[in-house]
C-alpha cells in the first residue's frame, strides 16, 4: 500500500483516523501499532514477522543494555550492543546483499537503522529505555515513515510516544503538508517519470546529446519530487497523530557545493551516518588522513546502503571523492566565486551522479555519460527532442520553480500584503489544497504509472 493510492486515501487513512480519535488516550499507541502492522502486511504479509522480530530483539537488547549500565557492567553492555548490531546488520545483509533470489522486504533499510539506533542511544545514555513493547513497537512500525523514511531516531519522538498532544491547528498543518507531498508525487514526479522512462529506454540506441540531458534531468526531478513528496506526506501524517518528524529535504537543488547538497538531501540518512559512523570513527579530529579515511568509509557505506548493485557503490565512491576533493583542495576557492558558479557546479556533478545512480547496468552508465558529453556518433539534437521539449516545457518550468524556495517566498510576500489573517488568504489556501487533492485523485483514478523509487531501498 502506498500513500498515493485510492485505497490509502479513501479507506485506510480514514479508518485509522476514526479509530485513533475514538480510542482512549492509553490505547492510541495500540491503535497505531495494530494499524501500522496491517499497513505493512498489506504489501508484505510474510515479512511483517521479520519486522516484529527486529522490534522484539531491539526492545529486549535495549532493556539489557540499560540494566547492565545501571549495574556498572559496561563490558556486558558493550557485548549486548555488539550482538544487537550484528543481528540487525546480518538481517539487512542477508535480504539485501546475499545475492539470493529473494524479494526485498520493503523499508528494511529504514526500520533496521531506526531500531539499531535505539539500542546505541540507550548505550550512550542519549535516550531513556522504553519499557512498553507496544510503545516501542509503535515507534518502529509507525506507518507514516515505516517504508521510506525519514529515518526517525528514537530520541526525536521518545517524549511524544507517551505525551503527545493533538490540536486542530496541528492536524490542519499535517493535512496541508500531506497534500503538498501528494501533489509533488502524483502531479510532478509521476508525470516527469514517464519522460525518463522514454529516454532511459533509448540509452545505447538513438539517443542524442540533448536527449541524454533531457532524460537525466527528468530522472533528477522525478527522484527529488518522488522522495521529498513521500517525506512531506510522512511528516504531515505524523503531525496528524501528534508527532514531529525532522525535515528530510531543504531545497537540495539550490546547493552551491557537494557539501551543501548533502546537507540538504536525505538529511535523516546523512545525520544517521554522521552520528553513528563518522563521529565514532573520529570525524575530523585526528588529522587529515583519518578524516579522508572516515569520509571514504561513510560514503562507501552510503552507496552500499542503497543496494547490492555495483552502481550504488560507484555512486557512493563518486560523491565521497568529490567531497574529499572539495574539503581538501578546491572548496575554499569555490566559496569565493559568485553563487551562480556554485549552483552550476552543483547541478552538473549531481546530474552526473544521478546517471550513475539511475542505471544498474554498468555498460549503460558509461554509454549514457558518453552520450551526455557528446563522445559518440549520436546527433546533438533530434526532432523528437524538440517535440518533447515543447510537450514538457511547461512542466519543466514548474519543476524548476517548485524545487526552489521562491514559491514559498512569494506566497509569504503576498500574504503579508493581503494580511495573513484575512479571509482572502484563507480562501486562496483552501482552494489551492482542494485543487491539489482533486487533481491528484483524478490522476490516480486513470493512472497506471505510480512507482515509489525509494521503496526498493
Amino acid at each position: 500500500m502506498v500513500f498515493s493510492s485510492l485505497l490509502f486515501l479513501f479507506l485506510f487513512l480514514p479508518t485509522v483516523i476514526v479509530l485513533y480519535m475514538i480510542a482512549p488516550k492509553k490505547a492510541k499507541n495500540l491503535v497505531l501499532f495494530f494499524m501500522s502492522l496491517i499497513f505493512y502486511a498489506w504489501g508484505e504479509p510474510v515479512y511483517v514477522t521479520l519486522m516484529l522480530f527486529s522490534t522484539v530483539v531491539d526492545f529486549i537488547n535495549g532493556r539489557l543494555v540499560d540494566e547492565s549500565l545501571k549495574e556498572g557492567k559496561k563490558r556486558k553492555a558493550q557485548i549486548i550492543l555488539g550482538i544487537d548490531v550484528v543481528i540487525n546488520l546480518s538481517l539487512l545483509g542477508f535480504f539485501k546483499y546475499s545475492g539470493l533470489d529473494l524479494p526485498l522486504p520493503i523499508g528494511i533499510s529504514f526500520y533496521t537503522f531506526q531500531t539499531m539506533s535505539y539500542t546505541i542511544d540507550i548505550y550512550r545514555r542519549e535516550a531513556k529505555v522504553q519499557k512498553s513493547i507496544i510503545d516501542f513497537g509503535t515507534y518502529v512500525t509507525l506507518f507514516p515513515q515505516l517504508i521510506a523514511g525519514p529515518i526517525v531516531r528514537y530520541q526525536t519522538v521518545a517524549e511524544e510516544l507517551n505525551h503527545r498532544k493533538n490540536n486542530p491547528n496541528m492536524v490542519a498543518e499535517g493535512i496541508q503538508r500531506f497534500l503538498i507531498g501528494l501533489g509533488k508525487k502524483v502531479l510532478l514526479a509521476n508525470q516527469i517519470g514517464i519522460l525518463w522512462d522514454q529516454y532511459g529506454a533509448k540509452i545505447g540506441g538513438e539517443l542524442s546529446t540533448l536527449g541524454a540531458w533531457i532524460g537525466i534531468s527528468a530522472f533528477a526531478f522525478q527522484i527529488y519530487f518522488d522522495f521529498s513528496g513521500y517525506s512531506d506526506m510522512a511528516i504531515g501524517l505524523g503531525k496528524m497523530f501528534g508527532f514531529h518528524f525532522l525535515e528530510n529535504f531543504h531545497y537540495p537543488y539550490e546547493a552551491v557545493s557537494m557539501t551543501d547538497f548533502w546537507r540538504r538531501w536525505h538529511i535523516s540518512l546523512g545525520t544517521w551516518f554522521k552520528e553513528y559512523v563518522y563521529i565514532p570513527l573520529g570525524g575530523n579530529k585526528h588529522g587529515v588522513r583519518k578524516q579522508i579515511r572516515n569520509i571514504a568509509i561513510v560514503w562507501l557505506l552510503t552507496g552500499i546502503w542503497h543496494g547490492a548493485s555495483l552502481n550504488f557503490m560507484y555512486w557512493g565512491i563518486y560523491f565521497g571523492t568529490l567531497l574529499i576533493l572539495e574539503k581538501m583542495i578546491y572548496g575554499k576557492y569555490l566559496e569565493k566565486l559568485p553563487k551562480i558558479f556554485g549552483h552550476l557546479y552543483g547541478i552538473l556533478f549531481v546530474w552526473i551522479g544521478w546517471a550513475i545512480f539511475a542505471l544498474e547496468d554498468e555498460n549503460k552508465i558509461w554509454i549514457l555519460l558518453k552520450q551526455m558529453f557528446g563522445f559518440g556518433k549520436q546527433a546533438f539534437v533530434t526532432n523528437q527532442d524538440v517535440y518533447q521539449l515543447f510537450s514538457y516545457g511547461i512542466l519543466f518550468i514548474i519543476l524548476i520553480l517548485a524545487c526552489t524556495h521562491y514559491p514559498k517566498k512569494w506566497w509569504l510576500w503576498i500574504k503579508a500584503k493581503i494580511g495573513e489573517d484575512s479571509i482572502g488568504v484563507f480562501v486562496i489556501e483552501q482552494l489551492f489544497f482542494l485543487m491539489i487533492f482533486f487533481c491528484s485523485v483524478a490522476y490516480l483514478v486513470e493512472a497506471t504509472y505510480n512507482p515509489f523509487l525509494y521503496f526498493r531501498f
